[in-house]
């Protein structure tokens, strides 16, 4: 079985930057440096296992999953052979996919 090749979409790096710039304004970026080097970790396990993550319940479609890492959620779009890192959202928030 191959790889699964993984992408991020320009607003999962947008959220990646805003969590760790909140973090940094707090006082504590050595957390948020963690919490990113943690993200992508956990990412990282989609390429030989993409459908670990859960159903997101508010879509209840098969092809969108997410990993809980509290308190965030990381959202993704799997696709037979990729998968497509949407969103990284705190885990209370309501979640609105990306246009792209």
């Amino acid at each position: 079985m191959s790889r699964i090749s993984i992408s991020f979409a320009e607003s999962a790096i947008e959220d990646l930057e805003e969590i760790k710039q909140w973090y940094t304004e707090q006082g504590v970026s050595d957390v948020g440096d963690r919490f990113v080097r943690e993200v992508f970790d956990r990412v990282e396990a989609l390429q030989d296992h993409p459908d670990i993550g859960r159903i997101v319940p508010e879509f209840d479609q098969q092809f969108l999953r997410e990993l809980i890492h509290p308190p965030f959620r990381i959202v993704y779009r799997r696709e037979p052979t990729k998968v497509r890192v949407v969103r990284i959202w705190r885990s209370e928030r309501l979640l609105h996919l990306p246009d792209d």
